[in-house]
């Protein structure tokens, strides 16, 4: 999630304080994704250095307040209009994880699989109940955000269900001697063909 970009969108809809701008966003993402006020204030720093946002005279409780500026409209409009791509997102570390655990000695990838799959039904089941708790139409926002990570959640148990069925197709060869590179290719090449 952009941080940077959420902060634009709330100051879109007028002046905020950095306390009022975490409000805002966990309210519109209905704290899915809790925000620190540090993060707020080191975001707006920059924000207010590359010109997007400008700070406003502070008011007599000592809260000063920014506004989006021209170039600040101009970034969001562009985040907006630009699909995100898959390469933008962060790592996956489920697939790191699981690809590790196949290439580390004594690990059971079986049981990391299970463990991650009754992990994620437990949250899916969560999701599921947080997003039939309210039907008000001012929850829609927070709605939307639910249903990406319910999808999340169902793709996650499918690709781990098929995870677990390559592993039971997925007969490991024996490893070759460390400083054999010729004997590790070829147990390589192998492996490859019975795949064919």
């Amino acid at each position: 999630m952009s941080i940077r970009h959420g902060l634009l969108a709330l100051l879109e809809r007028g002046q905020m304080y950095g306390y009022q701008l975490r409000a805002a966003f966990e309210e519109s993402t209905g704290s899915t994704w809790p925000l620190n006020i540090g993060q707020v204030y080191t975001t707006l720093s920059r924000l207010e250095r590359d010109g997007l946002v400008r700070p406003l005279p502070e008011s007599e409780a000592g809260q000063r307040p920014y506004e989006i500026t021209d170039a600040g409209r101009a970034d969001l409009a562009l985040w907006f209009a630009t699909p995100i791509s898959r390469t933008d997102r962060p790592r996956d570390e489920l697939a790191i994880k699981l690809a590790l655990a196949l290439t580390t000695p004594g690990v059971d990838v079986r049981s990391v699989v299970q463990a991650q799959r009754s992990a994620t039904i437990r949250a899916l089941q969560e999701l599921t109940r947080l997003k039939y708790g309210s039907n008000r139409p001012e929850d829609l926002p927070w709605r939307l955000v639910l249903d990406s990570m319910v999808f999340q959640a169902e793709a996650e148990v499918r690709w781990l269900d098929h995870c677990e069925t390559s592993l039971v197709r997925h007969r490991p060869s024996a490893p070759a001697p460390p400083g054999d590179a010729d004997a590790r290719d070829a147990a390589r090449w192998a492996g490859e063909e019975a795949r064919r």
